[in-house]
């Protein structure tokens, strides 16, 4: 029977499908399964298996995520973070589904995050909010107020599998519908929320004015630099296959000079391995040829490698074709610039998803966004990797300096809400303070160092 969400569905479904040969192609080359095509010329068709696997792409992705940690929300006017939307976080398992969100994001250019109403035996104060992958689940935006006016999420039932099923998720309500592999689509229920909104966050990647759906992460001068190594790694294995050992050949010889033992038939493997360096024949004569020379591959991978530092801004060390050691730290720091600056831009586009999902679920569990809501956002660990000794001294000496308060110090240093709540009830039962009393005993400590070196050399003037 038709329904009025027939024809949405069958348009959303057509084009769901007709993104999948695209998304198992970033996916391939993330998982470095990519098979490329070779022309030929230098390597015979029966040895296109020594084809080998790059994962540039997989380092460069999974360098940036490793950067995005997110660590709690707050209204952009308050000190303290939202200890409630935390709960959601981890009542959702979100410390470790982000991660896969914003992998699934920069590989495919999109993820989505979708929010619902708990069950009858889960938390009544905690929203299920799920990362979803753009392989099962597409949505369109209104173009005009930039909120998903409409989405459609694929699934299967493992006990039913000749059926395939589907979650049309609207404004207000959400249609459930299932069909045979070959039927048409039919409504299975229906469940009216009356939100006003469709429950669903993009995450999206390399978003522009012109590409709103985002886009991968995956270039295609980083796929074609991927070829090429690859390309490059097997004519290296392909020469060490034939030409590693010098090949020899001998002139004036039969076969049976070669075979001293009727029943081992490798006496001619150990000639050519030089085992046997004289026959009994005197016309055998012998040549050998020079064993191929694999540095000239050597040499085009680590041409290759310095141009996927460029695209990527990856630090040399990333792609080990730099064997120097860093002089310093902050030559380490340095080299890393462009990896943190991307981070913190992956960190500004992937926040504003987050913070709409939370809101999302302010409207699912209270019914409503208050006004302040907009003022969230997202708190982010630092994704820079200083060390934590160079970190303290440098927020110790801001804090003695009397540039930074106490409670921002502590802040900066990385210590979560719950624990500067537990450092402020230490210092309100010790009046000087723990962190004051640190602050102390290191002025006093430059103070004598400064002494120490104020004092005359009474060995130099001796």
């Amino acid at each position: 029977m038709t329904t009025k969400y027939d024809s949405l569905v069958t348009d959303l479904v057509t084009e769901l499908n007709g993104k999948q040969s695209k998304l198992e192609e970033n996916e391939k080359y993330y998982e470095a399964e990519n098979r490329l095509k070779a022309l030929g010329l230098s390597v015979p068709p029966e040895m296109r298996h020594l084809t080998a696997a790059v994962g540039w792409p997989r380092m460069y992705l999974d360098s940036v995520e490793e950067r995005l940690d997110v660590e709690g929300f707050r209204n952009s006017d308050q000190p303290e973070g939202d200890s409630r939307l935390m709960d959601w976080w981890q009542a959702n398992y979100l410390d470790v589904e982000s991660g896969l969100g914003h992998i699934e994001s920069m590989m495919h250019g999109e993820a989505y995050v979708t929010v619902s109403a708990p069950t009858e035996d889960e938390n009544p104060d905690n929203p299920l909010m799920k990362v979803e992958s753009p392989k099962n689940f597409i949505a369109k935006d209104d173009y005009r107020t930039r909120k998903v006016k409409e989405a459609l999420r694929l699934y299967k039932n493992e006990d039913v599998p000749n059926e395939e099923y589907a979650a049309l998720l609207l404004p207000d309500e959400n249609v459930y519908l299932a069909r045979n592999m070959s039927g048409d689509w039919k409504v299975d229920s229906i469940v009216r929320h009356e939100l006003g909104r469709v429950c669903c966050a993009r995450l999206l990647n390399r978003e522009r004015l012109t590409e709103r759906n985002g886009k991968s992460e995956i270039t295609l001068e980083i796929r074609s630099a991927t070829d090429a190594a690859s390309r490059i790694l097997m004519n290296m294995q392909a020469a060490a296959e034939l030409m590693a050992l010098p090949q020899r050949v001998i002139f004036g010889v039969s076969m049976e000079d070669f075979v001293q033992d009727p029943l081992n038939p490798g006496a001619s493997m150990e000639a050519y391995m030089a085992r046997i360096l004289a026959f009994e024949n005197d016309a055998g004569k012998a040549m050998q040829f020079n064993a191929a020379e694999l540095r000239n591959f050597v040499e085009a991978l680590e041409e290759i490698a310095k141009l996927v530092a460029s695209y990527t801004g990856l630090p040399p060390q990333y792609l080990s074709f730099s064997s120097e050691n860093p002089a310093s730290a902050e030559a380490i720091k340095s080299a890393e610039s462009r990896l943190v600056k991307k981070a913190e831009r992956k960190a500004r586009m992937f926040g504003q998803a987050w913070e709409e999902a939370m809101r999302l679920g302010m409207l699912v569990i209270d019914g409503t966004i208050p006004d302040d809501a907009y003022k969230l956002e997202t708190v982010w660990r630092d994704p820079s990797t200083p060390t934590f000794a160079a970190k303290a001294d440098g927020v110790v000496k801001l804090a003695q300096a009397g540039i930074l308060p106490v409670e921002q110090a502590r802040e900066d240093l990385g210590y979560s809400d719950v624990q500067r709540e537990q450092m402020r009830k230490w210092d309100s039962e010790n009046p000087m303070g723990q962190l004051n009393t640190v602050l102390n005993a290191g002025f006093q400590a430059d103070q004598a160092a400064a002494a120490q070196q104020a004092r005359p050399n009474n060995n130099a003037n001796r």
